[in-house]
């Protein structure tokens, strides 16, 4: 029988880390993917209007995603903890518990989101001749928060355990489905916005059927069993004790980009174009880093489970290696095709050049993240969640807001600017690095 589980607490960690991420990287590019296509099917087939609703609910929706991602991860790491110290029992009690969880954090969003969507949308100053269709578009899309719980949960519980094929097999089922009814209920059925939004959570709820599927039919420790329902108090404790800080991290790093964006906004508009442009380069390097992040805390957490010492900081210096190259090979290589990629976005020489600023700060700057990034991850697999948040909120949005009141106000170059980034990636990596070492030094396991 064809297994899909994969022992991270033996053999090359070389060869596993990188068979684990790639996986999760074709996941992550394919979400970007399919959001993207999501925009380009309102924007090419039901005008700017209908485009400007769905672009104005963006950054509510990054949001929204972010606070489930981040509990999830604190299923991923505790799930991983009992699968590498085989303790069936605890990690029985933490996927029934988990799954009872995300499910109430998806509830929570889709309720809270669909009361207040129009007074939300309203403070976010969205324009008049566009918040009828974002809040018609939010609200329905908010319709598949509980699924989307659903999925992250069971991709946490699957990635712990080793399996990052089939959560990425699912993804694609289920993106080319709502590619597919995207244009079919725009072009065909004229439903504009609504449209969009219902394909996305038609395809959320079936990515969350074929993974919760998949863990009823197991017969591993974490498969799922209705019976077996319940909160555990102590395991839900841990698991918020990691994924609590992780989601309150993705709230503000969103607000902290608010400031960024008010500043690039006080430029000429060629500048915003060109900014917005480039920035579509972020998604995708991020998104392709950070499956080595995933894959630093799955490994540390199962090894520190099982009490392999030696291997939890390999683990770590080999993800740190792996996250830094891919950062600065996809990095350089949009700089180097700079033109072409821009070029997607806009036909406007003017605002190409403006996003060639950005790129030209960027393409350098990417790798420098890894550093921040992977320590925490790390920190995350020993089971320390809440001071590396801290620390990423001082460094990494304290210090940008700090940054654009004093180093761009003096200066006040777009150049400036896209400085802060690197800067406080550097501030911060120092900081979450020797955290790591710490916790690490401290851990009773013995190699």
């Amino acid at each position: 029988m064809k297994t899909y589980e994969m022992d991270l607490c033996s053999g090359s960690l070389w060869k596993k880390i990188f068979a684990y991420s790639v996986p999760l990287m074709f996941s992550n590019i394919l979400q970007v993917l399919f959001n993207m296509s999501d925009v380009a099917v309102v924007g090419k087939f039901a005008g700017p209007v209908a485009l400007g609703a769905v672009g104005s609910t963006n950054i509510l929706i990054t949001l929204f995603t972010g606070l489930i991602i981040g509990l999830a991860s604190g299923v991923n790491a505790l799930a991983a903890l009992h699968i590498g110290s085989k303790h069936r029992k605890d990690l029985q009690e933490t996927v029934h518990t988990s799954l009872i969880l995300c499910l109430a954090m998806g509830i929570l969003i889709m309720t809270l989101g669909i009361l207040f969507s129009r007074g939300i949308l309203t403070v976010m100053h969205t324009k008049n001749e566009l918040i009828s269709d974002a809040v018609l578009y939010l609200r329905i899309y908010l319709l598949g928060m509980p699924a989307l719980g659903l999925y992250n949960f069971g991709n946490a519980v699957l990635s712990a355990a080793g399996d990052t094929r089939r959560p990425l097999y699912y993804l694609l089922f289920s993106g080319v489905i709502n590619v597919l009814l995207n244009l079919f209920f725009v072009i065909v059925c004229k439903w504009d916005v609504a449209g969009v939004a219902a394909a996305s959570i038609i395809s959320q709820y079936l990515s969350a059927f074929l993974i919760l599927a998949v863990l009823f039919k197991s017969r591993e420790g974490f498969a799922l069993r209705l019976r077996h329902l319940g909160l555990n108090r102590e395991k839900m404790r841990r698991i918020l004790r990691i994924g609590i800080p992780s989601a309150f991290q993705y709230g503000l790093f969103a607000i902290a980009n608010l400031f960024v964006q008010t500043s690039v906004n006080s430029f000429d508009h060629v500048m915003v174009e060109g900014n917005s442009a480039a920035a579509n380069a972020d998604p995708l390097v991020y998104d392709m880093m950070a499956a080595f992040y995933t894959a630093c805390s799955s490994f540390i957490a199962q090894n520190f489970g099982a009490r392999k010492r030696d291997r939890i900081l390999k683990s770590f210096l080999i993800c740190l290696l792996y996250s830094f190259l891919t950062g600065l090979v996809i990095g350089v290589g949009f700089y180097v095709f700079r033109y072409p990629f821009l070029a997607l976005f806009t036909d406007d020489g003017a605002v190409v050049e403006a996003g060639i600023y950005r790129l030209s700060v960027m393409a350098l700057s990417y790798c420098i993240s890894a550093f921040m990034d992977c320590s925490i991850a790390a920190s995350r697999g020993l089971g320390k969640s809440i001071l590396p948040t801290i620390i990423v909120i001082m460094g990494s949005c304290v210090f940008r807001i700090v940054w654009v009141y004093t180093v761009f106000a003096y200066f006040r170059t777009i150049q400036s600017l896209y400085l802060l980034y690197v800067f406080s990636w550097l501030v911060t990596a120092a900081a979450e690095m020797a955290y790591f070492f710490m916790a690490y030094r401290k851990t009773s396991v013995k190699g």
